[in-house]
């Protein structure tokens, strides 16, 4: 009897141990269901306007990127066209070199012929909508004159989206070696241009932001290059994600970027369009899978941002905590605190069912000379901006929203 008790013991203890396991695997499912993920080496994703962070990881780290490189190049090219340093109607004629590049199989192209000359325009749809490599390279030697002038072209502009970090070779992404005449010399063959994926979030925010008709190209989803007087190449975009197409969202309309991939970079894509009103730039650097994996995966992020998330609006400072509403001051003749307002409506992603007077708030200050970190010091000025609140929503980066002074505060003739 005491034998059958102890079998019936262990059975239970079976049992209950199994329904543990069963529920801690649920519960992880669940919480993982509950949070955004991208299948990729590093990732950066954030709202364009903003710049708050909505999902990270790796982010700062420096990757071979493949033929994300051609936004950055873009760049340049807006950049020069603006300045009539180039025309969009300008012809490139099309040297050997150039043409070997072009109409290799082993790369992205549409045919080039040598001598035969192309428009700036075209070149540049072919260089985004199907990731023409040669097209990017004739567009930059016509640009520079040579691969190491146009480097130097796109690390002036990476600089003025705010990267300085950037490893740049050339204008393609290729390995250095695949320029064949074009190539850097005294540079390894093997040698490929590294970004983070926050630089490449920085460097496609600048380029929307300063040449937003470059999304009329991007989200181009047919159009015909004329190779010839006799040819015509069909260019289809490999952006899967574009409406219509297979893994377009259902939540929100995408409208570019790029995609890319080489060996040692993996497949890249650097994504955006707008979801519940806001334009989000999403970067997944060495995804995992094909490329119908990569598509999917960019699909369920943009899904489950807007399911698990929220954009609001903050027009007050009545709708924050009231921490940060005034501000004390000091060394002041009669008043010693002033309101504050905000310099500017701000929206911010919360997640869902979020109170805004809930969100964790702080207030930093930016009077000149100021060393207190929460008060001010008179003299203040009504309607200088005097600081900033720091708004930190759970799981989301941080916005700051410049705020003002409501009050004049006269300085004590003591200080």
């Amino acid at each position: 009897m005491k034998k059958i008790k102890q079998a019936l013991m262990m059975i239970l203890i079976t049992i209950l141990t199994i329904n543990v396991v069963t529920v801690g695997t649920v519960n992880k499912v669940m919480a993982d269901a509950t949070k955004l993920n991208l299948n990729a080496r590093a990732a950066y994703a954030i709202d364009a306007e903003t710049g708050q962070v909505l999902y990270q990881k790796n982010a700062n780290k420096t990757y071979p990127i493949a033929s994300l490189t051609k936004v950055l190049t873009l760049a340049v090219i807006e950049q020069d066209v603006k300045s009539h340093h180039l025309s969009w109607n300008q012809k490139v004629k099309i040297t050997p070199a150039v043409a070997k590049v072009a109409n290799d199989w082993h790369f992205s192209n549409v045919p080039l012929n040598a001598g035969e000359s192309y428009t700036v325009r075209q070149l540049a749809e072919s260089m985004m909508i199907v990731s023409a490599d040669g097209s990017a390279e004739a567009l930059a030697l016509a640009d520079a004159g040579s691969t190491a002038a146009f480097n130097k072209k796109m690390q002036v502009v990476a600089k003025k989206a705010g990267v300085t970090d950037a490893k740049i070779y050339n204008m393609i992404g290729l390995a250095n070696g695949d320029l064949g005449k074009n190539r850097l010399k005294g540079v390894k063959k093997t040698a490929e241009n590294k970004f983070s994926a926050q630089d490449m979030a920085l460097i496609s925010k600048y380029l929307i932001d300063t040449y937003p008709d470059s999304l009329k190209i991007t989200k181009t989803k047919f159009a015909n290059f004329r190779v010839s007087a006799n040819q015509q190449y069909q260019m289809i975009n490999i952006n899967s994600l574009l409406p219509g197409n297979a893994f377009a969202p259902k939540n929100g309309t995408i409208d570019g970027l790029k995609t890319g991939n080489t060996d040692t970079a993996g497949k890249c894509i650097i994504s955006t369009g707008m979801f519940a009103g806001r334009r989000v730039i999403v970067v997944a650097l060495h995804t995992k899978g094909d490329w119908n994996a990569q598509s999917k995966d960019a699909q369920e992020f943009y899904e489950k941002l807007t399911d698990l998330y929220q954009p609001v609006q903050i027009t007050s400072l009545k709708q924050l905590p009231k921490n940060v509403q005034s501000v004390h001051v000091v060394h002041a003749k009669d008043k010693h605190q002033t309101g504050l307002k905000l310099a500017r409506p701000v929206f911010i992603w919360l997640p869902k069912g979020t109170v805004l007077n809930k969100v964790d708030a702080s207030l930093k200050v930016n009077h000149s000379g100021q060393s207190l970190t929460h008060q001010l010091k008179a003299p203040v000025k009504k309607g200088k901006v005097v600081g900033s609140i720091v708004l930190k929503p759970a799981g989301l980066g941080s916005v700051k929203l410049p705020v003002k002074a409501t009050n004049n505060i006269e300085k004590n003739g003591w200080f």
